[in-house]
C-alpha cells in the first residue's frame, strides 16, 4: 500500500511533467520569436551571442551546477538524523554543530568573495569541490572535535557554493554579451535542474540508508560526486576574475577591497535592500532545514513507532521547489527585466512567510508537509529572481565580494537563532523567520520595485541612439 508521503511525491511529479510539457510549448515560441530578434539584431549592426557560444556556455554551467548540488543535496535529508540518531548527539549538540557551520561560513563569506574576484572564480569553484569532500570524510567519523572539524570546512564551501559559482557565470555571460533575458533563462534552467537533481537526491539517499542501514553512506557519495565535479571543472572551464584580471595583492584579508565593497552598499538603498533579503530568505532557510524534520516528527500521530520516510519527504519539497522554478519561467517569459524581478522577490518573500506562518499555526502534520512544501516553491523562484537582481545591479569588479558580504549579517540571524533553543523554541524560531520574511517583502516593494523604474529609464538614456 502506498504510504501518504509516497502518493504526495507522486502527485507533484505527475503536476510537474504536466507544467514542464506546456513550458516546453512556450519555450518552442520563445525560440522563434528570439530568433527574429536575432536577425534584427543583425542587420541594426548590433552585437548578438553566437547561438553555439550560448549553449556552450549553459551546457558547461549546468553540468557542472548539477553534479555539485546533487553533492550537496544527497546530504540533506539525513544530516540532522546522523547526528541525533545514529552518533546519539542530545538535540542541543547537534545545534551547536549546525551554528559551528554557519559562523565557519559567516567569517569566511567576505574573503571568500574577494578570494574569487582576485585570484579567479574557477580556482575557488575547484577549492569547495576539495574542501566540501574533506567535510563529508569528517562526518563520517563520529568523534566530536572531527565532526566540527568538517562543519568548519562545509561552512566554508557553502560560502563558496553560493558566490564564486553564480559569479562566474554571470560574468562569462557578459564576456559573451550574452543579453538578460538569455541570462534569465539559465538561471532558472538552473534552478530547474537543481530541483531535479535534488528530488532524485532525495530517493537516492532514502535508497542509500535502506541498503546499508547507515545514515553516513549518502555522504560517501557526496563525496564522490565532489571529487567528479572537481574533474569536470578544471577540463570544461575557463578562468574569469573581477575588474581586469588576477591580482598580486598581498593584504590576505582584502580589507581596503571589503571596506570599498561596503561603501557601495551603504550608498545604495536598492543593494541594501537586495542585502536585506537575501538575510531573511536564505537565513529562513537554513533554519528550516534544521527544523523540519523535528517539526514533522512532532506532529506525527505514528512517530517514533513509524519512522517518518524522510528521503521521500524530501524529494517532494524538492519537486515543489521545481514547480517554483517552472512558475518562474512562466511569468519571466515575456517579461522578464528588472521591475518585474523585483516585484516577484516581493511576492516570493511574502507568500514563504505565509507558508511558515501557516506550518506554526497548524498541529496537524498534513498541513505542516504541504506548508513546507509551499515554502520549498517560493525557495525555486528565489534563486533565479535574486540572481537577475544581482546579476543587473552588481557590478562584475565586486560581484562575488558583494554577494559574500551578504551572507554575514545572514549567518549571524542564523547563529543566534539556533542559539536561543531548539525543541522549546521551534515555533518561535519559525515565527520570526515568517515576521522577517515579511518585513522584507515590504522593504523590497518600497524600495526595490519603486526604483527599478527609474534604474531601467536611467539604463535606456544612457545607451547610444
Amino acid at each position: 500500500m502506498v504510504g501518504f508521503y509516497e502518493l504526495q511525491l507522486i502527485l507533484l511529479v505527475f503536476s510537474c511533467l504536466i507544467l514542464l510539457f506546456l513550458e516546453r510549448h512556450v519555450s518552442r515560441r520563445r525560440d522563434k520569436e528570439k530568433d527574429l530578434h536575432v536577425v534584427e539584431r543583425l542587420e541594426n549592426g548590433e552585437p548578438t551571442p553566437s547561438r553555439n557560444s550560448l549553449v556552450a556556455l549553459t551546457r558547461q554551467y549546468l553540468i557542472v551546477y548539477a553534479i555539485v548540488m546533487g553533492a550537496d543535496w544527497l546530504q540533506g535529508p539525513y544530516v540532522y538524523s546522523l547526528y541525533r540518531e545514529q552518533y546519539g548527539l542530545p538535540e542541543r549538540m547537534v545545534a551547536v554543530l549546525f551554528v559551528t557551520g554557519f559562523m565557519s561560513a559567516g567569517f569566511t563569506a567576505p574573503l571568500v568573495g574577494v578570494w574569487a574576484d582576485q585570484h579567479g572564480r574557477k580556482k575557488l569553484c575547484l577549492v569547495f569541490c576539495l574542501t566540501y569532500a574533506f567535510a563529508c570524510c569528517c562526518i563520517t567519523l563520529p568523534y566530536l572535535p572531527v565532526l566540527l572539524l568538517g562543519r568548519v570546512c562545509g561552512g566554508i564551501s557553502t560560502s563558496i557554493l553560493y558566490s564564486a559559482f553564480e559569479s562566474w557565470l554571470v560574468s562569462s555571460a557578459g564576456t559573451l554579451a550574452v543579453p538578460s533575458a538569455d541570462l534569465s533563462m539559465i538561471f532558472g534552467r538552473a534552478t530547474l535542474v537543481n530541483g531535479f537533481v535534488a528530488t532524485g537526491a532525495g530517493v537516492a539517499s532514502n535508497q542509500l540508508v535502506a541498503l546499508t542501514n547507515s545514515f553516513v553512506s549518502p555522504f560517501i557519495a557526496s563525496g564522490v560526486l565532489l571529487l567528479l565535479a572537481y574533474l569536470v571543472i578544471r577540463a570544461s572551464w575557463g578562468e574569469n576574475f573581477g575588474g581586469s584580471g588576477a591580482t598580486t595583492d598581498t593584504d590576505l584579508f582584502q580589507l581596503r577591497r571589503l571596506g570599498q565593497a561596503w561603501r557601495i552598499v551603504r550608498d545604495d538603498p536598492m543593494l541594501l535592500a537586495i542585502g536585506l533579503t537575501q538575510t531573511c530568505f536564505e537565513g529562513s532557510m537554513y533554519l528550516f532545514v534544521f527544523l523540519w524534520v523535528p517539526s514533522l516528527q512532532e506532529a506525527s500521530p505514528t512517530f517514533p513507532t513509524i519512522a517518518l520516510p524522510l528521503g521521500y519527504i524530501f524529494s517532494s519539497f524538492m519537486i515543489s521547489m521545481v514547480l517554483g522554478s517552472l512558475l518562474y519561467s512562466a511569468v519571466t517569459t515575456h517579461s522578464g527585466g528588472l521591475t518585474i524581478h523585483a516585484k516577484l522577490s516581493s511576492l516570493v518573500c511574502a507568500v514563504a512567510a505565509l507558508a511558515l506562518a501557516t506550518s506554526v499555526r497548524s498541529e496537524s502534520e498534513r498541513v505542516r508537509f504541504w506548508a513546507f512544501c509551499a515554502f520549498e516553491a517560493c525557495v525555486g523562484m528565489y534563486y533565479p529572481v535574486q540572481g537577475m537582481l544581482r546579476g543587473t545591479l552588481i557590478s562584475n569588479e565586486h560581484r562575488a565580494t558583494l554577494s559574500s558580504l551578504f551572507r554575514v549579517p545572514l549567518n549571524v540571524f542564523v547563529v543566534v537563532s539556533l542559539m536561543t533553543g531548539v525543541s522549546s523554541a521551534r515555533n518561535a524560531v519559525l515565527s520570526a523567520s515568517s515576521l522577517m520574511l515579511a518585513f522584507s517583502a515590504l522593504i523590497t516593494a518600497f524600495v526595490v520595485v519603486a526604483r527599478a523604474d527609474d534604474h531601467v529609464s536611467n539604463e535606456a538614456s544612457l545607451r547610444p541612439e
